[in-house]
């Protein structure tokens, strides 16, 4: 299918990108290690969130060599806050995969970059062409959004027959020759500041006159809104130890799934959804704490669960051994791999004395 895109509509995304390109820590140096850890980070996060967090992990983890040296604990620590924590296990992964079998040098090619662990299509050709300036194209949210509404495509939002279309675009349009990584780039800064999700800003597009949707009159109806998972309520229960101002925290085993190997406060589930577990970690069959006056509680939320957490004074009923546990200020704390329940509980959001200790 020919796509009606003229080359002065082309050149006026281009115009309007080299005027209006944000200024971004990951834009500094488009080397391919920069630009995949930008790309994980910012992966269902927003920029704003993932700016500080880039920052400090490359300056913890400089190149490749220096993340898959690390440990993974303290990769988790760089990345506690940002969720997702499959991302950064698969980030450590692939480093270690980089230079246990690449020498430490990125593939350039689409095809080497997909043999990576946690690369998919978007990632790779991300890489390849924001790196390497390779003719790939790649298709996220916000260019699924800006083709939709540029062609009025139908299909909900993140449905295979709307992906399909848009993958087929991306790589009908995207520069052979050269510059593959600035069009590719522009249109995803097009999605991110005009074409928004609710209120596209179409009279500062480029692309106002090119526009199918906008010519119908219907910009905020493309794409179709995506169905949405019905959320599950989860409440919890965290306990506050304290002992000469230090807490007490839990360290989540290896095979406890998303979270494996994170540090929180002692936490058990009031119900059968089995994110955390249904009891006060036991030691030698013996119960380790006991829950006392309620301190507070907060809200968080991870995929489609919403999850209310009660927050109480906790007393010790044994004395915990072991490595999986450990007493922390809360200087101590900031450096470890916590939870972003625990770490949001740290910082005092819930009316509680957290804030003191």
């Amino acid at each position: 299918m020919p796509t009606p895109l003229a080359p002065r509509a082309r050149a006026r995304l281009l115009r309007w990108f080299r005027a209006e390109r944000r200024a971004l820590p990951w834009r500094e140096r488009r080397d391919a290690y920069r630009v995949w850890i930008s790309e994980a980070m910012l992966q269902q996060t927003r920029v704003a969130t993932v700016i500080p967090y880039f920052e400090r992990f490359l300056a913890r983890f400089p190149d490749v060599e220096a993340l898959a040296a690390a440990r993974e604990e303290d990769v988790l620590a760089h990345w506690s806050g940002l969720g997702y924590y499959r991302r950064a296990r698969t980030l450590h992964q692939a480093a270690r995969s980089i230079v246990a079998e690449l020498g430490g040098v990125f593939p350039s090619t689409r095809t080497g970059l997909l043999e990576l662990p946690g690369i998919g299509p978007y990632t790779a050709g991300a890489i390849a062409s924001l790196a390497f300036d390779a003719p790939e194209a790649l298709v996220d949210g916000n260019v699924e959004r800006v083709f939709a509404r540029l062609f009025a495509l139908p299909g909900a939002l993140g449905s295979s027959s709307l992906k399909e279309r848009a993958w087929e675009l991306a790589r009908e349009l995207v520069p052979r020759a050269k510059g593959a990584g600035e069009w590719n780039e522009a249109l995803m800064e097009l999605g991110a500041l005009v074409c928004l999700p609710r209120e596209p800003r179409c009279g500062l597009c480029p692309w106002e006159a090119d526009c199918a949707a906008r010519a119908l009159g219907r910009a905020a109806e493309f794409p179709a809104p995506k169905a949405r998972k019905p959320g599950l309520e989860v409440e919890l229960e965290a306990l506050l130890v304290e002992r000469s101002g230090r807490i007490l925290l839990h360290q989540r085993a290896a095979h406890e799934g998303r979270m494996a190997l994170m540090w929180e406060l002692p936490t058990r589930e009031l119900g059968s959804e089995h994110l955390f577990s249904a009891h006060w970690p036991l030691q030698a069959g013996r119960v380790l704490l006991r829950e006392g006056e309620e301190l507070g509680r907060l809200r968080h939320t991870i995929t489609h669960h919403r999850i209310q957490v009660v927050l109480r004074r906790g007393e010790l009923a044994a004395q915990p051994r072991g490595a999986g546990w450990c007493w922390a200020t809360a200087g101590d704390a900031s450096g470890l791999a916590l939870t972003g329940m625990t770490r949001k509980a740290l910082r005092g959001r819930c009316a509680s004395p957290l804030s003191r200790a």
